[in-house]
């Protein structure tokens, strides 16, 4: 199933295996749109459990250009051992970048002692390789990257900034078992604002699990706000919200 709501395109499936495939079909389009356009891309991806149908999808197509792209992602948290496997880094390191031959990878330190310093070096890679591709998803409280809604600017004048993380999004952790406990959650993160990630030329959201019903619901149906910061996808051109069963299983439709 598949319709419009604003300029968001939402597209629904029976599985989560079909959403995985299904974006990374329109990922490996989108790709070669840019690619045929330019030397080189660059894409910023997230890193959780919702991603792994369409990471592990992605990582199957023999027909993309690795050495063509610059990969980024678009969140971490401050202060956790670098070799923690709750590291993004780490798990996009597993699930993607440690698999293909980028042309760069470039990730945000976890164990940076100033963050303030650690967003102003990773605003200025991005400054230097303007984002094409963002793959994403969405929170549970409706945050996309760290944007929580007590945070989300959508007129942020920065382009990467340190955040606090509010109780929703840290117990996100938790149930999607990252973590055994909210008290090992960290309180702070880094994260890629707004803005940023908004400003690709394709946005490609996935967003499946009985977890995040209420979310999408609130994304597709709900005001545009940043008491659910998601929604400003409505408003972006190129915009692609993937579901399963599950996750859409709140819309009205």
């Amino acid at each position: 199933m598949t319709f419009k709501k604003d300029k968001l395109d939402i597209k629904i499936y029976d599985t989560r295996e079909q959403m995985g495939i299904a974006a990374a079909e329109d990922v490996a389009a989108g790709i070669k749109a840019c690619l045929a356009q330019k030397d080189e891309i660059n894409m910023i991806f997230a890193a959780a459990p919702s991603q792994n149908d369409m990471l592990a999808a992605l990582c199957a197509r023999d027909d993309i250009e690795w050495e063509r792209i610059n990969a980024f992602h678009m969140d971490e948290y401050i202060g956790l051992d670098p070799n923690a496997p709750q590291c993004f880094s780490n798990f996009l390191k597993e699930h993607i970048f440690d698999l293909k031959p980028f042309k760069s990878v470039n990730l945000i330190d976890a164990s940076a002692i100033d963050p303030e310093a650690e967003c102003a070096r990773y605003a200025a890679l991005l400054e230097k390789h303007p984002v094409d591709i963002v793959c994403m998803g969405i929170g549970e409280n409706g945050h996309i990257a760290f944007n929580d809604p007590h945070v989300a600017d959508f007129s942020d004048p920065k382009a990467v900034k340190s955040v606090s993380l509010d109780d929703v999004c840290r117990m996100q952790q938790v149930n999607d078992g990252c973590f055994a406990s909210i008290d090992d959650v960290p309180k702070w993160a880094i994260t890629l604002t707004i803005p940023t990630l908004v400003s690709a030329a394709y946005n490609y959201c996935v967003v499946p699990a009985p977890t995040k019903a209420n979310a999408v619901k609130n994304t597709v149906e709900g005001p545009i706000s940043e008491q659910c910061p998601a929604t400003i996808l409505r408003n972006k051109e190129n915009a692609i919200l993937y579901c399963d069963a599950d996750s859409s299983a709140l819309l009205s439709r």
